[in-house]
């Protein structure tokens, strides 16, 4: 076990009791604090005019722009927590791998990774050890960032090892992940392998965010839902486990004396399209089970008698829809929702780019006050 520095949020007492961490202990607070997936940037005008002179990466890996994009939301909309401004292949981009973010198509790898002979390069070469020696970037991102922030958290990220194993044997996006579904099976021990690396690169850049002042975890997967759960426990779950290892060992102490009381990081996982794996998300070791808009909350909670605090739901669709639609979406969300010991509200998945801010700044004022 491993001990934050007294300078952490979670430590010097700005952060620790906020309502969103208090909701991810399960500890239900005053009103439902809010938050949304892909706030940093996105639908934001003044986001629009920082990257209109800089590349998503490059973006990413200026600690000032970094942390300028993660405070906007905050700003504009009063969410209870920010999440640091990044992507899931900033770590393979740290590391020396060859990856861009091609507009209009996503993440794309020139030399993907493939074979048993492949796996054994990249893990010769790409080691989480020269990871960790280039995390500077983002470290002063998040120190400038929780500076800024006082009292509201911030979220640290990174892409589950399925979703990032996925790309990079497929070389880039995909609907089906089939190589990589083909790869798991025809070569298990290859596949297992591979996100063993991943899931240390993952682990290592989360580890960096926390140390740096972060005061929560979202481990993100993007892919998940297209396994069964049979695949997902057998030759995912594994790696997402050894990627929260190194967050689960970052604690810090509450209260005094016979008191006190210590905690570990508190981790969200949030896989899309995820209804059937839900039980296996949650034994992979978290504190909040994020859920996207196809299973009501309260349908969500019943799975798990009630006991892990949930984050979710909105449908993105709703965004676009009329004042009163959306309103009632929102009260049906947050009425589910305490079925749950806690609940952050969030949407199902992303902000969608198109998506009017003041839609976003309207969700949350209800919130706070239903």
């Amino acid at each position: 076990m491993n001990f934050l520095p007294a300078s952490h949020p979670l430590i010097d007492g700005r952060t620790v009791d906020s309502p969103f961490v208090r909701a991810l202990r399960g500890d239900r607070p005053q009103f439902t604090p809010v938050w949304f997936m892909r706030q940093a940037g996105r639908s934001l005008p003044e986001y629009r005019e920082i990257r209109a002179d800089h590349r998503m990466l490059d973006a990413c890996l200026n600690p000032e722009l970094a942390s300028e994009i993660t405070l906007q939301p905050v700003r504009r909309h009063g969410v209870d927590a920010a999440v640091f401004f990044s992507d899931i292949v900033v770590p393979m981009k740290l590391v020396g791998i060859d990856v861009d973010l091609v507009a209009g198509r996503g993440p794309v790898f020139a030399n993907p990774v493939r074979t048993a002979e492949d796996v054994a390069r990249v893990r010769a070469e790409f080691t989480p050890e020269r990871l960790h020696a280039a995390l500077d970037p983002v470290r002063e991102g998040v120190r400038l960032t929780t500076e800024a922030l006082g009292s509201t958290p911030l979220i640290g990220f990174t892409g589950a090892p399925f979703t990032l194993a996925a790309y990079l044997v497929e070389g880039g996006p995909s609907r089906d992940h089939l190589r990589a579904r083909t790869l798991m099976h025809s070569d298990p021990e290859t596949w297992a392998s591979l996100l063993e690396w991943v899931a240390d690169l993952c682990g290592v850049f989360l580890e960096a965010q926390v140390e740096a002042g972060a005061s929560a975890v979202q481990l993100f997967d993007s892919w998940a839902g297209s396994l069964s759960v049979a695949d997902y426990r057998a030759h995912v779950a594994p790696a997402s486990r050894r990627t929260l290892e190194r967050v689960r060992d970052l604690s810090y102490t509450v209260g005094e004396g016979y008191s006190s009381e210590t905690r570990s990081v508190p981790v969200i996982h949030f896989a899309v399209g995820s209804g059937h794996l839900l039980e296996a998300l949650v034994d992979v070791g978290i504190d909040t089970l994020g859920v996207d808009w196809r299973t009501p909350l309260d349908d969500a909670s019943r799975r798990f008698d009630n006991a892990i605090p949930l984050q979710g739901n909105l449908d993105p669709a709703y965004l676009g829809a009329s004042p009163e639609v959306l309103e009632a979406h929102l009260h049906d969300v947050l009425k589910r929702g305490q079925q749950a010991p806690a609940h952050v509200l969030n949407l199902g998945h992303g902000v969608p780019p198109e998506t009017d801010p003041e839609v976003l700044t309207r969700i949350v004022s209800l919130a706070h006050a239903y």
